[in-house]
């Protein structure tokens, strides 16, 4: 594999493969040969091996006889991020409230790259087209999740992002030209919240507001998700918006206070 442009000199890099090797195992490719691995990721073979032998020891990864696959312990990974942030114990009792007043799915994505990633959700047992869970990754665009966030990025920044690939496996329903999309967005930074019908999956319509921290910069979205055959975009514009809306300024404004609260670590 080639240097990496613009590393420094505390740069890493075997660190950064052994991330490459984690990344390389998708949605429709949970179990990879030693060769696809290697494929995927552009290192050499015997590279390869030792990260998933050592990724392996570690509980990362697991070996069976048609291959390698992660184990649920890479959760940790992110459940470490979305804790540290503080940001699911905030949201978590707002969430739960509003899905009880909405009688629907809530959940709380943040932005990584061109994609959202799940990392909150208070779910109601209903079928739907797509699978959600914490972790979840879908193309940004055409979710009201990714709107709010894409729609708060400055000109070149959104563009920078935008041109980077999804690595969700999905492919959307939506394929909008640049023109159409810009004027989403600012429909969407004008009102200040979201609506999808359909435009990622079909079946599937949200509604979501963005989640600000103390400085006012979006930070996550929130959103409640229904299916298109129960739920008329009327209806969740008349009834779930209000509710969304008032529940997304109480969790940033409680996000605001928790960032003013003192952190201290105190020796026992």
């Amino acid at each position: 594999m080639p240097a990496r442009p613009d590393t420094g000199p505390d740069f890493i890099e075997a660190l950064a493969r052994g991330l490459d090797v984690i990344r390389a195992f998708r949605p429709l490719r949970p179990v990879m040969t030693l060769s696809e691995v290697a494929s995927a990721t552009g290192l050499a073979r015997p590279t390869t091996r030792r990260i998933l032998l050592t990724l392996a020891e570690l509980g990362y990864v697991r070996q069976s006889e048609s291959g390698f696959a992660l184990t649920p312990r890479v959760l940790d990974l992110g459940v470490a991020y979305v804790r540290s942030m503080g940001l699911w114990d905030v949201a978590r009792p707002h969430m739960e409230r509003l899905c009880a007043r909405t009688n629907e799915s809530v959940s709380i994505a943040q932005l990584d790259g061109p994609d959202i990633i799940y990392v909150a959700r208070v779910a109601v047992p209903k079928i739907v087209t797509l699978s959600v869970q914490i972790g979840t990754r879908f193309p940004a665009l055409p979710t009201s999740l990714g709107k709010v966030q894409l729609a708060a990025l400055a000109p070149d920044e959104l563009e920078a992002v935008l041109a980077q690939p999804t690595r969700s496996g999905l492919t959307s329903r939506w394929q909008p030209d640049a023109a159409e999309r810009d004027a989403e967005l600012r429909d969407v930074r004008a009102r200040g919240w979201a609506l999808t019908d359909q435009q990622l999956a079909l079946g599937i319509r949200s509604v979501a507001a963005p989640l600000r921290d103390g400085s006012g910069r979006v930070v996550a979205g929130i959103n409640v998700n229904c299916h298109a055959s129960e739920t008329s975009v009327e209806h969740m514009v008349e009834h779930h918006l209000p509710l969304l809306l008032q529940v997304a300024g109480e969790i940033s404004a409680d996000f605001a206070r928790l960032g003013t609260v003192p952190h201290e670590v105190v020796a026992s």
